[in-house]
């Protein structure tokens, strides 16, 4: 026999879910120091650098 479910407590949990994983990607990517952004920044810099470096020309 299947459980009954009610739709309207599940369609409120997917909404928390969401937005709790919502919360923690927030916290991720605000919750860090400037010496950390500087940094990420200045990697993310060297990887374009380096693929633009090994492009072809057509």
């Amino acid at each position: 026999m299947t459980t009954i479910i009610n739709l309207a407590r599940a369609r409120k949990a997917r909404a928390k879910a969401e937005a709790q994983a919502q919360a923690a990607q927030n916290r991720a990517a605000h919750g860090r120091t400037k010496a950390e952004k500087d940094a990420a920044a200045k990697a993310k810099a060297r990887v374009e650098a380096l693929l633009d470096g090994a492009r072809r020309e057509d």
